[in-house]
């Protein structure tokens, strides 16, 4: 997916002279929120939406800010998901470690996978991420370490740098807490860095990109190995919230509900991806056990905001008179 966007006229509105001290508030009230959410939310729901907030905010820093569309970042996510399960369970790692190798993991995958998929655009970048992605499933299906459709079960949290038992639930949220919020600033940073400006250059006009001398393809594939990276750290993580590794975390399936969390929540927006997933995860989580399907519910969830909601909920925000009086953009 590339070249440049038609652009929708919008007013302009002058922002707000105290819209930084807003935002720093919001920012406050939310920290707070997820601070004191485990004492009235089961903690196992929050800390599978915060994995999952990652994973979509991971994917979004390819799709969203250097327009490339992947079919494949399950194999990234389940991956990860894999390697730190068997290195904590049978090599008895400590979970940074294992968490250290799911990213490390993630990341030679993304550069493999990357160096591959470039070569080609558009329609033709997914479907070559689809293939790939297949391809890995069909080995974690073969191989010995995976334990085929079992998975790897029982995997044991640890103790966190030898000081923190990651065994007591409310440790282990403030731990993934820690890692979301880490993840979050780290896209930021990305996105906001020379490396960023120039990712967004390519996504609006690539030929152009390319008339100013710089090297798309690395960049491209730098973003690719970034995304695959932070998605292999939500993957790692959320085998240690649950305590396994399956078939299902390297899925075709999986890389279609990361799309759906990002295009429902706003693609091109930091927090879009996350609400999107929180929204997508809430669905899973408290229809579980009625006899309505969740995927009907979350197929017309889909349609309302696609015909409604242009650029997703977050991004609808940004884009109206309050959230432009506030001083939001696109990269919040």
């Amino acid at each position: 997916m590339s070249g440049k966007s038609e652009p929708i006229a919008t007013e302009q509105i002058a922002v707000h002279p105290k819209a930084g001290q807003i935002q720093l508030a919001l920012l406050a009230v939310i920290a707070a929120a997820l601070l004191l959410a485990p004492q009235f939310l089961y903690p196992i729901f929050l800390m599978k939406l915060l994995a999952f907030g990652l994973f979509a905010a991971a994917f979004n820093l390819l799709l969203g800010y250097t327009g490339l569309l992947s079919f494949g970042h399950a194999a990234f996510f389940g991956g990860a998901a894999y390697f730190t399960a068997h290195a904590v369970k049978v090599w008895g790692w400590p979970p940074e470690a294992g968490i250290l190798l799911g990213v490390l993991g993630a990341a030679a995958l993304g550069l493999v996978m990357g160096a591959i998929a470039i070569r080609r655009q558009g329609i033709y970048f997914a479907m070559i991420t689809l293939a790939l992605s297949q391809m890995f499933f069909f080995f974690c299906l073969q191989a010995g370490f995976t334990h085929g459709e079992d998975g790897i079960q029982s995997v044991p949290r640890g103790r966190l740098f030898g000081l923190f038992d990651l065994s007591d639930t409310m440790t282990m949220y403030y731990f993934v807490l820690a890692v979301f919020i880490l993840g979050l600033l780290i896209i930021w940073r990305f996105v906001n860095s020379p490396f960023g400006m120039i990712l967004k250059s390519i996504r609006e006009n690539e030929q152009r990109a390319i008339s100013l001398g710089y090297s798309v393809s690395r960049y491209k594939l730098g973003a690719f190995v970034m995304s695959a990276a932070l998605a292999g750290l939500a993957g790692g993580v959320k085998a240690l919230i649950f305590q396994f590794a399956t078939l299902t975390d390297v899925s075709w399936q999986m890389s279609g509900e990361v799309i759906l969390m990002t295009l429902l929540g706003g693609i091109g927006t930091l927090a879009g991806p996350v609400v999107g997933a929180g929204l997508v995860v809430t669905l899973q989580n408290y229809l579980a056990t009625s006899d309505f399907p969740v995927t009907i519910i979350t197929g017309v969830v889909f349609m309302v905001c696609v015909l409604v909601f242009r650029r997703g909920l977050i991004g609808e925000f940004f884009a109206s008179k309050l959230g432009r009086k506030l001083g939001f953009r696109a990269e919040n």
